[in-house]
């Protein structure tokens, strides 16, 4: 399918991915390697941390 760059678009999220991204986030980590840990999109990410109210080191 050419429109879809993510394998896994639009899958909810496991518990086992917030708990990683939450310690990730805390880590300090940047945006795109959070997604790439995660194997998920950045914009996936960027939502669900919008969602738990997380903050993600901005890189600069």
């Amino acid at each position: 399918m050419a429109g879809d760059r993510f394998e896994r678009h639009r899958q909810p999220w496991t518990s086992a991915e917030i708990q990683k991204l939450h310690t990730l986030a805390k880590k300090g980590m940047a945006l795109k390697a959070i997604a790439k840990a995660l194997t998920r999109s950045e914009e996936s990410v960027k939502e669900r941390v919008k969602l738990d109210g997380l903050s993600i080191a901005k890189l600069r």
